[in-house]
């Protein structure tokens, strides 16, 4: 797993937050069950972490700035 700074990790956990509610609307199953699964799909990109989620890839800034 890359490292990655505190608000990486709160924006990650956000997506992971998001994306369970996201499951539970739409009657399916969730991409990661939990953080530490998402922890482990996040690639390192550039200058910021990628990660492929609801059909398109996030880049998560060292601020914690999300943008597709």
């Amino acid at each position: 797993m890359p490292k990655i700074t505190k608000p990486q990790q709160i924006a990650l956990a956000r997506l992971v937050t998001r994306d369970a509610d996201r499951a539970e609307e739409a009657s399916r199953i969730p991409t990661w069950p939990n953080y530490r699964t998402a922890r482990k799909a996040v690639q390192v990109g550039y200058d910021c972490i990628m990660i492929f989620w609801c059909g398109m890839w996030l880049g998560i800034e060292k601020d914690g700035y999300t943008h597709s």
